[in-house]
C-alpha cells in the first residue's frame, strides 16, 4: 500500500510538471501573441501600449522558462566539463 500511495504522489507530481510546461507555457506564449496582435483604438494609443508591455511580460516568461529548462537539462555537462554548478549539479 505503501509503494502505491507513493506512486500516486509521483504522479501527481507529474501531472502538475505536464500540465504547467505543456498547457501552460504555450498558453502564455499565445495570450501573449493575441496581445502583440491587438490593434489601437484610439488617437491616445494607451491601449496599444497596455497591450505591447503584456505581450512583452509573456514572452519574458517564456523565454526565461526555456533557458532554465535547457540549463535545468545541460547541468550534468555543464558540471563536468566546464566546471559551472548550476541548478544543484
Amino acid at each position: 500500500m505503501q509503494t502505491f500511495l507513493s506512486n500516486l504522489e509521483d504522479l501527481w507530481q507529474v501531472t502538475l510538471a505536464a500540465l504547467l510546461f505543456g498547457a501552460g507555457l504555450p498558453t502564455i506564449f499565445a495570450l501573449g501573441i493575441r496581445h502583440r496582435a491587438r490593434i489601437d483604438d484610439g488617437a491616445t494609443g494607451s491601449a496599444r501600449t497596455m497591450s505591447i508591455m503584456v505581450s512583452a511580460t509573456c514572452f519574458g516568461v517564456v523565454m526565461i522558462a526555456v533557458v532554465v529548462g535547457v540549463l535545468f537539462i545541460a547541468r550534468g555537462f555543464l558540471a563536468s566539463r566546464l566546471g559551472i554548478h548550476l541548478l544543484g549539479a
